[in-house]
């Protein structure tokens, strides 16, 4: 008669009580899931890879945890389209010469549509039906803080709000200060829908490296100083579009990002913030993407990977 077969024997009293070989079976399971080793940071790679590999386009990952300083590179160093990820640099240029002394961020800036073509010096306007922020070309003529066109050109991706923060601040210095924070192959030349400049190949490009350096300084409060850093992070932090790296994150994972899309290309460059504190940036750069829905989503299964990787150490 087996222990169980007893059991059936005992008085009512104990027929709740389970077996001892099921307690110890149940033990025994509990205690190899609970010390089964976590994936190892190649592992990750390769899953990362793997999930990135089954949507035809070309990609780049850049990853740090800054507890650890654990990296992970794919493509790191290749050259993109920045499309809007540029934005952020500029932010930082804006930042940094308002702590110069050249301009307060509560100055009023003249809202304009005429730009300058970096070519030719011709002139050239945007239109609002190629710009994913509307209510900005309703107000040309007129003037607003500088702050609230730099926050419309980061959380709506304001291409008009882009070219006058441009104006102000010039491409060059951009590029000049991204050199000093160690961004060494990104460039920022001139503002959005410069046609002449495209067709001449004078565009913005970045790697992902770059973008996960300039993101790391901002965690660090050393892109421009902690305070300034601490603003330009509260603003990512209202981004609209959030489609990639926060897209299968939990609510309470604060993602600190910029998105960045043309035509074959979507981006998300991110500092992520944990409820316990702990931080990792991550960069997500793609292009000659044929289906643009696929590579956002396989970006985005990607982010998840690499936050379980981190959230369950």
């Amino acid at each position: 008669m087996t222990n169980c077969q007893m059991i059936a024997m005992k008085p009512l009293r104990d027929i709740n009580k389970p077996c001892l070989p099921l307690l110890f079976i149940v033990g025994i399971i509990w205690l190899f899931s609970s010390c089964s080793p976590k994936p190892s940071l190649d592992e990750l790679k390769r899953n990362v890879e793997n999930t990135l590999s089954k949507t035809e386009g070309d990609f780049a990952i850049a990853f740090k945890d800054l507890t650890t300083e654990e990296t992970l590179f794919i493509n790191e160093k290749e050259t993109f389209h920045a499309a809007s990820t540029m934005k952020t640099p500029v932010m930082i240029e804006v930042y940094k010469q308002a702590e110069e002394g050249k301009f307060s961020l509560s100055d009023s800036v003249e809202v304009k549509n005429e730009f300058k073509s970096i070519v030719d010096s011709s002139l050239y306007s945007l239109d609002k039906n190629d710009d994913s922020e509307f209510e900005l070309y309703n107000q040309v003529g007129t003037r607003k803080p500088l702050s609230d066109i730099v926050y419309d050109m980061i959380i709506s991706s304001s291409n008009l709000a882009t070219n006058i923060v441009i104006d102000l601040v010039d491409a060059k210095n951009v590029t000049a200060t991204m050199r000093q924070l160690g961004a060494n192959d990104m460039l920022v030349v001139r503002g959005v829908e410069d046609q002449k400049a495209f067709e001449a190949g004078l565009s913005n490009t970045t790697t992902a490296y770059d973008l996960m350096v300039i993101f790391e300084k901002l965690a660090n409060g050393e892109a421009v100083n902690p305070e300034a850093d601490q603003q330009m992070i509260a603003i990512l932090l209202d981004q609209k579009f959030n489609e990639i790296i926060p897209a299968q994150l939990p609510k309470d994972v604060k993602v600190a990002h910029k998105t960045g899309s043309i035509t074959g290309v979507q981006h998300d460059s991110a500092l992520v913030i944990l409820p316990d504190g702990n931080k990792y940036i991550l960069i997500t750069l793609s292009k000659n993407l044929k289906d643009k829905d696929a590579g956002v989503a396989a970006m985005a299964n990607a982010s998840e990977l690499i936050y379980d990787y981190i959230a369950n150490k």
